[in-house]
């Protein structure tokens, strides 16, 4: 196991000695308030109602959601959480891979970001575990998986962008090119 993984993995070995299912939560997430911390079984029973496979994997919890498969890692101790979804290898990016990458960290991927760890380009979602609220990590996890599904082509994690920043004159530039290209046929 990747040394990065061990701290994960020691914190959930407590959280995953049981089946999670057993871990649940009696009440459902929408049942919730939204002062109430988030705990790792309450992470958990959320995780299950995205997908009832979810299970232990690499020191966090693996789940598939639009057929794209995350890992969400939790450390109560640190007050974190951290989905991930790899994308591809790192030693294959160019400096335009690069550069458009960290445009999209500022202006199109809201909530979820690239990042490199471990000779991988991921997409990431990182939040405070106890003030995160079960719509946000719904919300998250989706964007972590669009900025994944969007690498090569839009580099976004959903519609919204934010206005001052390169991605939109680059949306455009496509965008002309596109209409002169289909202007030609």
């Amino acid at each position: 196991m990747p040394r990065l993984w061990l701290p994960f993995a020691l914190i959930l070995s407590v959280v995953t000695a049981t089946p999670l299912a057993a871990q649940a939560p009696d009440a459902s997430p929408s049942e919730l308030t939204p002062t109430d911390a988030m705990t790792p079984d309450r992470l958990i029973a959320i995780l299950l109602r995205l997908d009832p496979e979810a299970g232990p994997q690499a020191g966090g919890i693996g789940l598939t959601i639009a057929d794209v498969p995350l890992v969400v890692f939790m450390d109560p101790a640190a007050n974190r959480m951290r989905a991930v979804v790899p994308i591809a290898s790192a030693e294959g990016l160019q400096a335009d891979d690069m550069r458009r990458v960290l445009q999209a960290n500022f202006d199109t991927a809201l909530d979820a970001r690239y990042a490199i760890a471990q000779g991988r380009l991921w997409s990431t979602y990182i939040h405070p575990l106890a003030e995160l609220q079960p719509r946000q990590l719904i919300s998250g996890l989706a964007q972590t998986v669009i900025l994944a599904q969007t690498y090569g082509t839009a580099y976004a994690s959903g519609l919204v962008a934010f206005g001052a920043g390169d991605s939109p004159e680059i949306f455009r530039e496509l965008m002309e090119e596109l209409l002169e290209r289909g202007d030609a046929l």
